[in-house]
C-alpha cells in the first residue's frame, strides 16, 4: 500500500512545477479519508488556497446534470427510447452528412429520430461550437452550428431553449446511434430537464441536488461571496509562465442571465461553480447507492444503469480510445471502468465519473463505497499529465 504523505508529495510537486493551486478529498462510505489544499488560489495577491475556494467545473457540471436527469428517468418523465422531438417539436425531422466516395458531401434525412439515449450518450451526432486554445472546434457540423447560432450571438442574450432551436436546423455529422462524439448532447439533455420540469435547468439541479445533499457553495451563477472564492484560472505557457486568467478559453462564470460572455453571447446553459468539498458528497451519494447522509436521494440500481457501457466495442475502438480515456466505455453523461489492464488503472471495475475542461476530475467507485474529487483550474489543463498520476497515487493509497 502507498501512503497519503505521496499523495501530498505529489501536489506539492505539481505547484512547484508551475500549477498554480490544486485541491483533493477522496472518502469512503461518508468518512473522510484524504483532503488537501495546495498552492495559491490568487498568485498576485498571495491567497492560499482553502476548502472554501470554488473552481469552475466545465464538462464535470455533466456529473450533476446526467444524475438529474437519472433521477428524473426513474420518476417516469421520459424514456430512452423517447424521440426528442417529443420535447422539442423543430427535431421531428433530421438530416445528417454523408460523404460520397468522391470527397462530396451530401445532406440526406436520417434513419432514425434522435432519442433521448442518443442524447444522454452522446451518440446524437452534433459536437460542440465552440473555441478551444483561442481556436474554433473544425468539423463541418461544429462549423453549420456557428452559423446557426451567428443570430443569437448578433442579439447577445439568449435562452437555452433558444439556441437548441437555432441547432435543430443544423444536419448532423452521422446517423444518431452510429458513432460517439462529445458535444451539444448536454444542451439537449439540459433542454430535457426543463423540459419535463417546466423550470429552468439550473434550476431543477439546485432542488433536486444540490439543496438535498447540502451542497451549499454549489450553483450555475456567482451568487453572495462566490466570486470571492472563485480561484483564477491562469494560461500556462510552455515556458511555465503563468499568464492572465482566461485568456484563451473561458470566460468568468456568469453573474446574472444579462451578463455579456465570449463573442457577445450568452451560453444557453452555465456551467457549475463548486468545490471538491461539495461535490463529495454528490459523488459520495454515487458511490454509496444513491444514499448520503442517511438520506435516499436516487437508487441503486438507478445508479447502475447510468454506469453501464452503452458503447460497442466498434464505437470504443473509434471514438472513444486514446490514453486519457483508455480502459474506459461510456455510460449516461459518464465515463466506466472496463478494463483496468487496458488503462493502466488501479481503481475497481465499474468506477465511474468524468472530467472539467479547466482541470477538474471525479470518480465513484461503488464497490468500495469511495469517491475521489480533484480540482484545479488551469488552460491548457494538462490533464494526461496531472489526472493519470493523481489517479494511480490515489488509488494506491486506499487500503
Amino acid at each position: 500500500m502507498s501512503d497519503f504523505k505521496h499523495l501530498d508529495e505529489l501536489f506539492r510537486k505539481f505547484t512547484d512545477d508551475g500549477l498554480p493551486s490544486c485541491s483533493c478529498i477522496i472518502a469512503k462510505k461518508g468518512e473522510i479519508l484524504y483532503e488537501g489544499y495546495f498552492g495559491m488560489a490568487d498568485l498576485e495577491n498571495k491567497v492560499p488556497l482553502t476548502r472554501e475556494h470554488v473552481f469552475r467545473q466545465a464538462s464535470l457540471t455533466k456529473i450533476a446534470m446526467y444524475t438529474t436527469a437519472m433521477m428524473l428517468y426513474e420518476q417516469g418523465r421520459f424514456l430512452m427510447t423517447d424521440p426528442i422531438s417529443k420535447f422539442f417539436p423543430e427535431w421531428k425531422e433530421s438530416r445528417k452528412m454523408v460523404t460520397n466516395p468522391d470527397g462530396s458531401v451530401e445532406i440526406v434525412p436520417t434513419d432514425k429520430p434522435i432519442t433521448v439515449k442518443n442524447i444522454m450518450n452522446m451518440t446524437c451526432g452534433l459536437p460542440y461550437h465552440m473555441i478551444i486554445g483561442g481556436q474554433r472546434v473544425q468539423h463541418p457540423t461544429s462549423e453549420a452550428m456557428w452559423h446557426a447560432m451567428e443570430p443569437l450571438m448578433a442579439k447577445g442574450y439568449y435562452t437555452l431553449r433558444e439556441q437548441i432551436e437555432a441547432i435543430s436546423k443544423v444536419p448532423l455529422a452521422f446517423e444518431p446511434g452510429s458513432r460517439w462524439l462529445y458535444g451539444f448532447a448536454s444542451e439537449l439533455t439540459a433542454g430535457l430537464l426543463e423540459a419535463v420540469t417546466g423550470k429552468p435547468a439550473e434550476i431543477v439541479i439546485k432542488e433536486m441536488l444540490f439543496e438535498p445533499l447540502g451542497m451549499d457553495s454549489s450553483a450555475n451563477f456567482l451568487f453572495g461571496d462566490l466570486e470571492q472564492r472563485l480561484v483564477k484560472d491562469y494560461y500556462l505557457y510552455p515556458d511555465k509562465k503563468l499568464g492572465d486568467e482566461n485568456a484563451l478559453y473561458i470566460c468568468p462564470p456568469e453573474r446574472e442571465a444579462t451578463m455579456v460572455g465570449p463573442l457577445g453571447t450568452v451560453p444557453g446553459f452555465s456551467r457549475v461553480i463548486t468545490n471538491c468539498w461539495d461535490y463529495t458528497k454528490l459523488m459520495q451519494m454515487l458511490a454509496n447507492g444513491g444514499v448520503y447522509d442517511g438520506r435516499r436521494i436516487m437508487g441503486r440500481k438507478t445508479i447502475d444503469l447510468m454506469r453501464t457501457n452503452t458503447l460497442s466495442d466498434t464505437l470504443i475502438r473509434e471514438d472513444f480510445s486514446n490514453n486519457y480515456l483508455a480502459g474506459y466505455g461510456y455510460g449516461y453523461g459518464v465515463r466506466t471502468l472496463m478494463d483496468r489492464y487496458v488503462g493502466h488503472h488501479n481503481g475497481s471495475l465499474g468506477a465511474f465519473g468524468w472530467t472539467g475542461g479547466s482541470g477538474t476530475w471525479a470518480e465513484a467507485d461503488p464497490s468500495e463505497g469511495v469517491s475521489i474529487v480533484y480540482m484545479h483550474n488551469i488552460q491548457p489543463n494538462l490533464e494526461e499529465y496531472h489526472h493519470l498520476r493523481m489517479r494511480a497515487t490515489a488509488y494506491g493509497c486506499l487500503e
